[in-house]
């Protein structure tokens, strides 16, 4: 059993290893370093026999063999193991990563496995030798030029890695010791490769430790990272923090010394150290603060640990009485634990000096659950059951499972990890108490759907902290959440709109788009054609419903009005499809040879050189409107949409010359056209939405007819369609607003 004992296996004693500060030099790892944590006699007997056998194995696998670093292979399976030895695993899992990939490398197969080592460590070495297998996929479609991390074929890999994964926990935690080796030896592979990996790594591995709560491995594996993608940043920081170290230890250790004497006089018994600080953390409290280097590296930090938890809450009674606690500050994890069973307070307070000094207090079994994760508390019996209550406790990384039925598409199925399983969380609670786990940025809607599918269903409103706020507002840490809902009526499809922002998760998105599929079908077309129709009349892009149903791959176009009935297509998507298609441009071919294609303030003119372009003001073509150019005399190329009447009832076609957009991103004068219900304040709410989107107005005109209706023409610079489809929505949302288009060409 991994972290506790069971008969003739011994408890495994986690070993403390001390960084230095080059993450990438360390010594050779030997049997015995592993040997030496199984007590020799009796109990240690089965264990140590079990290693020895398991170490034989894969030396003979990987004889001979060299890794890209210039390392003996064998020092790769001997580091994984010994990783998995550090944060606690027992017996089974060690052997298991000194086995990860003997499969791989010699002639022996799963089978046979099984027969020497038992059925436990021959599925481990199974999972993670598919997961090499994947891995190697994607190293070589890098090799050969076809990939990046967000292609189809890489996202599709890391889903097949995910899918393996949750099959059995451990084979995450073997998965997550053999990348964290691989990233302290990456510096034998190619720059774009080593660049390729760290960002791979950063993107999924550190925060995959992080949600397993192992924070040895995530610290490092972040520092690895960001040493790779952003090397002189990482060598900036590191230098400043070498210059300043021996200040701020003589800071920290006087604060220790301070609170050691008067726990001392309180007769609590406790350990005190300075927190480390690293590299990645500093990098990003800089950009998220908005701050140099001195005003974050001066927070400085401590943990108290001690022995039971009144100790605990008696020396932050202690902490607040020798210096000012700052309002606000103050997280109690051990009465609401995190999900992966992280427990701790956190306050910072303002010492002597009047610089922030930050403190957590925690007991023995909560740092080492802090230190080691779930792996500290690890209730696989090797050869009996699980405990269902530590099953319980990481049900939500079972849940990957969920996206094996629901989510086909590969990039859809990375986001959805991204933002539901690997995100900054916030923690909220239900009004009887209980805590729920949700992602960063998170609504009421996300909340319904988290407490349970039909509360989601019928979610019509709701109170936070006794306040009623809106479904799109964002929930934050300790918002104590109630859901007003309905008996009747289900989800709303504005909630799959995500320019509306009432959904962040892929849970929910899943369940309303699960409870539309089982609507009337007619229905559904209905609705998605009217979808459709309304978008594209309020865009004035003239195409036809079948023309934008092709560019999703559907060629009948009832399955494509289905799919935006479902609510499997949203608005923001045909906007941006629109924006992305281009027309196939014949080729021009001018009178005299021609030109290399020439790029004129973002428009590209072919056949010719040195022309200027200028947009046409009677139909204001947007980057994505299939355009087309017009040579005037003496004013250069007038570019137009292709279906402007001004264009198509011309007599002298042979002035028309085929244009695109360039490729890169331009701002393009557009107007939009708003009809309200005149009341306060709706201008200043009109212009918040256009300026929360970074877009710049550059020309208003207002009036008011003999109704009361307010009647706004404003102009702004917005870069495609998608980005004016977003701001259509969110201005037709606001209250008294009839209808919000962009204003049609004459």
């Amino acid at each position: 059993m991994d972290g506790t004992s069971t008969a003739g296996i011994p408890t495994i004693v986690p070993i403390r290893r001390k960084l230095t500060r080059d993450m990438t030099r360390r010594p050779p790892i030997h049997l015995s370093d592993i040997l030496e944590h199984f007590p020799q006699g009796e109990e240690g007997n089965e264990a140590r026999q079990l290693i020895k056998d398991a170490y034989q194995v894969a030396k003979a696998a990987h004889a001979e063999k060299q890794r890209k670093s210039g390392e003996p292979y064998i020092q790769h399976p001997l580091t994984v193991a010994h990783l998995l030895l550090n944060i606690g695993m027992g017996p089974d899992t060690v052997a298991a990563g000194l086995l990860h990939d003997v499969v791989e490398d010699s002639e022996l197969d799963v089978e046979e496995l099984e027969t020497q080592f038992g059925s436990d460590i021959a599925t481990l070495v199974d999972g993670v030798t598919k997961l090499e297998r994947i891995e190697q996929e994607k190293i070589e479609s890098i090799e050969l030029g076809e990939s990046t991390l967000r292609d189809t074929h890489e996202i599709e890999s890391l889903r097949k890695m995910f899918l393996a994964m949750a099959q059995d926990i451990r084979v995450v935690v073997i998965k997550l010791a053999d990348r964290l080796h691989n990233m302290r030896t990456v510096n034998g592979l190619e720059p774009a490769r080593q660049k390729t990996f760290a960002q791979e790594t950063m993107e999924i591995f550190a925060p995959l430790a992080n949600r397993l709560g192992v924070w040895q491995w995530k610290w490092e594996l972040e520092d690895l990272s960001f040493r790779y993608i952003h090397p002189e940043t990482y060598s900036e920081i590191a230098s400043l923090i070498k210059q300043r170290r021996p200040e701020r230890e003589e800071s920290v250790q006087q604060h220790i010394d301070i609170l050691k004497e008067r726990l001392g006089a309180e007769e609590i018994k406790a350990e005190i150290t300075g927190r480390p600080k690293h590299i990645y953390s500093i990098h990003r409290k800089m950009e998220r603060k908005d701050v140099p280097f001195s005003q974050v590296y001066d927070v400085r930090g401590i943990r108290v640990i001690v022995d039971t938890v009144p100790a605990c809450y008696r020396v932050l009674g202690i902490v607040h009485g020798l210096w000012n606690p700052i309002p606000g500050e103050f997280d109690d994890y051990i009465a609401t634990p995190k999900d992966n069973m992280y427990q701790s307070l956190h306050t910072a307070v303002v010492s002597d000096d009047g610089k922030t000094l930050e403190v957590q207090i925690r007991t023995w079994e909560m740092h080492h659950i802090a230190e080691y994760g779930i792996a500290a508390h690890w209730r696989y019996k090797e050869g009996g059951k699980r405990d269902r209550e530590f099953e319980t406790k990481i049900a939500w990384l079972r849940s990957l499972m969920e996206w094996r039925q629901e989510v086909t598409d590969a990039s859809e199925f990375l986001d959805a990890m991204k933002t539901d399983v690997f995100q900054d969380r916030v923690y909220t609670f239900t009004p009887k108490g209980k805590l729920l786990d949700l992602p960063l940025g998170a609504t009421p809607v996300d909340f319904a759907y988290h407490v349970h599918t039909e509360v989601g269903h019928q979610c019509r409103g709701a109170r936070v902290n006794g306040k009623l706020v809106s479904l799109d507002y964002e929930l934050k840490n300790g918002d104590q959440v109630e859901i007003l809902t309905a008996r009747r009526g289900g989800p709303s499809r504005d909630w799959l709109n995500p320019a509306l922002g009432y959904v962040k998760t892929s849970r929910a998105r899943s369940k309303i788009r699960h409870w539309f599929r089982k609507q009337d079908q007619k229905k559904n077309i209905d609705q998605g054609r009217e979808i459709v129709e309304r978008e594209l009349k309020r865009l004035d892009v003239r195409v036809s419903h079948e023309h934008v149903g092709k560019l999703f791959g559907y060629n009948g176009v009832d399955d494509f009005h289905a799919a935006v009935g479902f609510g499997d297509i949203n608005t923001q998507q045909i906007a941006g499809k629109i924006a992305e298609s281009q027309p196939e441009e014949e080729e021009f071919i001018p009178p005299t040879p021609p030109a290399p294609v020439k790029e004129i303030e973002g428009i590209e003119v072919q056949g010719t050189g040195g022309l200027l372009t200028r947009l046409a003001q009677c139909c204001q073509p947007l980057p994505g409107d299939e355009i087309i150019g017009y040579v005037t005399q003496g004013r250069g190329v007038s570019i137009h949409r292709r279906d402007c009447s001004n264009v198509l009832h011309r007599s002298d076609q042979e002035r028309l010359i085929e244009v695109s957009w360039g490729p890169e991103l331009q701002t393009i004068p557009v107007t939009i056209y708003v009809t309200a219900f005149d009341r306060p304040k709706l201008i200043n709410e009109i212009s918040g939405i256009i300026g929360a989107e970074g877009i710049n107005i550059t020309g208003l005109r207002h009036k008011i007819n003999e109704r009361n209706i307010s009647v706004f023409y404003i102009t702004l610079d917005v870069n495609n369609i998608a980005q004016l489809s977003r701001i259509l929505t969110k201005v037709e949302r606001l209250p008294n607003v009839i209808e919000a288009h962009r204003q049609a060409g004459h």
